[in-house]
C-alpha cells in the first residue's frame, strides 16, 4: 500500500507545486540505472516494442522496483489492453503486485469506458494509485471525462499519443487546449502529465502550462528510435532542460558516469 508521503512524492514538487517533473520511460533495469543517476523524477517502466503502453514482464518490473529502492517514484504500464473491465482489473493487480507506486492504464477509445473506470475506481479504493492515459489523437474532447476520473478516486491523468511515427503531442493539439487539459485536471485534484513523442523543442512551451510532469521515451534514445536502447547523453540533455531539484544533477553525476559505462558495456 502506498502511503501519503509517497503520494506527494509522485508530484515533482509536492501536491499543488508548480515544479514540473521529468518522467523517463525505460525498458530494463540497466536503463533505470541511467535515468535514476541522471536525475529523473519518475522511473516509468514499459516495453516500447510491445505497443504504446507495452507491459514489461512482471519479473523485470519487480527487479527494477528493487533496484530503485524508493529513491524515486516508479510507475509501470499495464499494456495496450482492450476495454474489458475484468481484463483491465487483473492487469492492474498484476502490475501493482510487482511493487510499483503508480499503475498506468490506457483508455484507447470510448467503448465501455464507464465500466472500465468503475473497475479502476474499485482498485483505487483498495489502495492502488492509478494514472489513466488518454490519447490526444483519439479523444474528441480532452476534458470530457476528467470529472469522472477524479470521482472514481484515480490518482491522475496523462495525455499521450498513439501515433509514434513522428508526429508529437503538439502536432495534434494546440498549447491552449493542452493548457486547459492541465488546468481542469489539476482543479479536480488529479496528477497531470503530458507526453507523446516530445522533443527538446517542446519542453519550454509545455513547462509554461505547469503539468506535474513531462514524459519522454523517444527523445531519450537519440537516433535509435523509441524501441532502441536509451542514449545516456540524450537523457542528460533532457534533464538539463527541465528545472528540477538542484541536488539531483550534482550529487548524481558520478553515479551517472558509472551507469553510462555499464549500459555502454
Amino acid at each position: 500500500m502506498v502511503d501519503g508521503a509517497h503520494r506527494d512524492a509522485s508530484r515533482a514538487g509536492g501536491a499543488g507545486s508548480p515544479v514540473t517533473g521529468f518522467l523517463a520511460s525505460v525498458a530494463s533495469v540497466q536503463e533505470a540505472g541511467v535515468v535514476l543517476a541522471a536525475g529523473a523524477d519518475v522511473v516509468d517502466l514499459k516495453a516500447p516494442a510491445q505497443g504504446v503502453l507495452g507491459a514489461l514482464p512482471v519479473a523485470v518490473v519487480r527487479e527494477a522496483v528493487g533496484f530503485v529502492a524508493g529513491r524515486r517514484t516508479v510507475s509501470a504500464a499495464t499494456g495496450d489492453l482492450s476495454p474489458d473491465p475484468a481484463l483491465v482489473r487483473d492487469a492492474v493487480r498484476v502490475v501493482r503486485g510487482a511493487g510499483v507506486d503508480i499503475v498506468k492504464v490506457g483508455l484507447f477509445g470510448p467503448a465501455r469506458r464507464r465500466e472500465v473506470l468503475l473497475a479502476l475506481g474499485a482498485e483505487a479504493r483498495a489502495g492502488t494509485m492509478i494514472v489513466v492515459v488518454l490519447f490526444a489523437d483519439r479523444e474528441a474532447d480532452l476534458t470530457r471525462d476528467l470529472a469522472e476520473i477524479a470521482r472514481r478516486g484515480l490518482h491522475g491523468v496523462m495525455l499521450d499519443t498513439c501515433d509514434k511515427a513522428g508526429r508529437g503531442l503538439r502536432a495534434y493539439r494546440r498549447d491552449e487546449a493542452l493548457g486547459r487539459f492541465v488546468t481542469v485536471a489539476r482543479g479536480l485534484g488529479l496528477l497531470t502529465g503530458l507526453a507523446g513523442s516530445l522533443g527538446a523543442a517542446d519542453i519550454g512551451p509545455l513547462l509554461a502550462l505547469l503539468p506535474d510532469y513531462l514524459g519522454f521515451r523517444g527523445a531519450l534514445c537519440g537516433d535509435r528510435g523509441r524501441e532502441g536502447a536509451i542514449d545516456p547523453g540524450a537523457v542528460l540533455d533532457i534533464r538539463t532542460r527541465i528545472p528540477g531539484h538542484g541536488s539531483t544533477m550534482t550529487a548524481g553525476r558520478n553515479n551517472f558516469v558509472e551507469a553510462y559505462h555499464e549500459l555502454a558495456g
